[in-house]
C-alpha cells in the first residue's frame, strides 16, 4: 500500500510539473528571455539609475542580440564572443594583470553551449582580479556590440573628464580627412594622403598644427600602406579615459618643412559657434547657405526658418545645404525614428520642402518585407534649386536625405561619397543594469531600392578636398556648388 501511494504521489508531482511548464506565461510580445530567465524588452518609462555591468548583463545582451538584431536568427554568434573575449584580455594587459588562464574557450557554433563555455572561462578569469571586474565587463560588452555593425549601440554612462563642461572637447584637438567613424572600422574607403582638415584646439593648436599639414606617420607607423589605410589612424581619435601621447611626423607642403611633435590628449574648450547644429548665411546676394551638422528633433524647421529669413526682401537663386560631417545626430543620441543615427523624420521633413508625393526610402525586414517612407506633403515647397555638399562624414539620416535628393532629382550632390552607414530604425532594449541596447530591426534602401549601407551615395560632381586646398582655406566643393547654381 505504501509503495502504491508513493508511486501515485510521484506521478501526480510529475504531472503538476509538466502542467506548470506547459502553461507558464511566455514573455510579452517584443520580449525575449535569456538562459537565466532575464527579460529583454523595450524600456517602459525612464530607466532607473545605472548599476554595475556584470556577466549576467552581458548574457542578457547576448541573447537579446540573437533574438532582436536584424538577421539575428541566422547570425553566427562566435565572432561576437571572440570579440568580447579579446577585449577582456586586452583590458587585462593594459592593467598589467594578464593571466595564464586567459585563453579563449573552444566554440562550436551552438549558441547556448558557446555561451556556457564563454561564461565559465570569463568567471574563472574575473574571479582572480575582482578589482578589475567592472572594467572588464564594460570592455567585453562594448566589444560584443561593436562586432555587430555601426548601427548597434550600447548606451551607458561614460566617465567624464575632470572639470568637463558642456561643449568641451576631448582628444588631440584636430580632425583629419579620415573621420573618427572611419577610423573606428571603415578604413577601406579612406584615401591617402592623411592630412589635417580642422584644428579645434587643445594640443594640436598649442603645437601650431594647421589645416593641410600632412601626417606622414603616427607613433612610428605609416597611416597608409600604398592605397590602404592602417589602424594607426585610430590613435588620432582617442576617447576619455584614454590619454596616450601620440607622436606625429608632419609635412607642411607649402614650405617643405618636416617635423615631429608629440601631442597629449586632453580636455579643451571648443568654439561655441562651431557647435551650433544649424548655421546659415547669405552667399553673394542670392544664395542661401545652411550648414547642418545633425538631424536632431526640430532641425528641419530650424533650417527652413533660416532659409525663409535669408529670403526676405530678396530673390534667391538657390540653396546650398552643407551636410559634410553630418553623422545624423551631432551628439550620437537617438532622435525620432532614426535610431542612433539621427531623426529620419527630420530628414524627410526637410526633403519635403523640395519634393512632394514621393517615396524617400524603404525599410525592409530580414525577409525583405519592405515599408515605404514618403514625403510629408504638409511641408510647403520652397521652389528653389538645391545643391547638397556631402563627404564621408555624412551618415545615417544624412544619407537618407542625400540618396532621396539624388534619386528624386530634387537637387545635385557635390563633394565626395557618403559614409555608407545607414540602417532601418534602431529599437531600444532595457538591460538589467538600466542601460540601453539599441538594435536595428531592418535595413534601409534608397528610393530606387538601392543598397546604401557599406556603399554610400555617390555625388553628382566628385570634388575632393586636397591638402593644398585645406592649407589655403579653399573650399572647392562649395565653389562648384556656386557655379552650378549660377549656370
Amino acid at each position: 500500500m505504501t509503495a502504491v501511494t508513493t508511486g501515485a504521489r510521484i506521478a501526480l508531482l510529475l504531472a503538476a510539473l509538466l502542467m506548470t511548464a506547459c502553461t507558464a506565461p511566455a514573455p510579452p510580445r517584443g520580449e525575449t528571455s535569456t538562459a537565466t530567465g532575464t527579460v529583454c524588452a523595450p524600456p517602459r518609462g525612464t530607466p532607473g539609475k545605472e548599476t554595475a555591468t556584470t556577466i549576467d548583463v552581458i548574457e542578457q545582451a547576448y541573447f537579446c542580440i540573437l533574438g532582436h538584431y536584424y538577421g539575428g536568427a541566422t547570425l553566427d554568434a562566435r565572432p561576437l564572443l571572440t570579440a568580447g573575449f579579446a577585449a577582456m584580455t586586452q583590458e587585462l594587459n593594459r592593467n598589467g594583470r594578464d593571466l595564464p588562464e586567459a585563453a579563449a574557450p573552444a566554440l562550436n557554433g551552438d549558441r547556448k553551449a558557446d555561451w556556457a563555455a564563454f561564461e565559465t572561462a570569463y568567471r574563472k578569469i574575473t574571479d582572480q582580479v575582482p578589482g578589475l571586474r567592472d572594467d572588464l565587463a564594460v570592455a567585453t560588452l562594448e566589444a560584443i556590440v561593436a562586432a555587430l555593425d555601426h548601427h548597434a549601440s550600447w548606451a551607458h554612462d561614460a566617465e567624464q573628464p575632470p572639470d568637463y563642461h558642456d561643449g568641451d572637447g576631448y582628444g588631440l584637438g584636430l580632425e583629419a580627412n579620415v573621420s573618427a567613424s572611419q577610423a573606428d572600422g571603415d578604413l577601406d574607403a579612406a584615401v591617402p594622403p592623411l592630412f589635417v582638415t580642422t584644428v579645434r584646439g587643445g594640443a594640436a593648436r598649442a603645437a601650431g598644427l594647421r589645416p593641410g599639414d600632412v601626417i606622414e606617420s603616427i607613433n612610428g607607423s605609416a597611416p597608409f600602406t600604398g592605397p590602404k589605410a592602417t589602424p594607426a589612424i585610430a590613435a588620432l581619435y582617442q576617447r576619455y579615459p584614454q590619454a596616450r601621447p601620440v607622436r606625429l611626423r608632419l609635412l607642411r607642403q607649402s614650405t617643405g618643412r618636416r617635423w615631429s611633435v608629440t601631442l597629449q590628449p586632453g580636455l579643451y574648450q571648443q568654439d561655441l559657434a562651431a557647435l551650433q547644429v544649424v548655421r546659415s548665411k547669405l552667399l553673394g546676394d542670392d544664395l542661401a547657405y545652411v550648414r547642418v551638422t545633425g538631424f536632431l528633433p526640430d532641425s528641419a524647421d530650424r533650417i527652413l526658418r533660416a532659409i525663409t529669413r535669408l529670403r526676405q526682401n530678396r530673390t534667391l537663386s538657390g540653396v546650398v545645404l552643407d551636410l559634410r560631417g553630418n553623422s545624423g545626430n551631432s551628439d550620437g543620441s537617438s532622435g525620432g525614428s532614426g535610431g542612433s543615427g539621427g531623426s529620419i523624420t527630420e530628414a524627410t521633413r526637410l526633403l519635403s520642402a523640395f519634393a512632394h508625393g514621393k517615396i524617400t526610402a524603404y525599410h525592409c525586414t530580414a525577409g525583405d518585407t519592405c515599408t515605404s517612407l514618403r514625403t510629408d506633403d504638409t511641408v510647403a515647397l520652397l521652389g528653389l534649386p538645391l545643391v547638397v555638399l556631402t563627404d564621408r562624414g555624412c551618415a545615417s539620416a544624412c544619407e537618407h536625405f542625400s540618396s532621396a535628393v539624388k534619386d528624386l532629382r530634387a537637387g545635385l550632390l557635390v563633394g565626395t561619397r557618403t559614409a555608407g552607414l545607414i540602417s532601418g530604425p534602431a529599437q531600444p532594449y532595457l538591460l538589467a543594469n538600466n542601460t540601453i541596447l539599441r538594435l536595428p530591426a531592418g535595413h534601409h534602401l534608397g528610393p530606387d531600392r538601392e543598397v546604401i549601407d557599406r556603399i554610400g551615395v555617390p555625388p553628382d560632381h566628385h570634388v575632393p578636398l586636397t591638402p593644398a586646398d585645406a592649407a589655403a582655406g579653399r573650399d572647392p566643393a562649395l565653389a562648384k556648388a556656386l557655379t552650378l547654381l549660377h549656370e
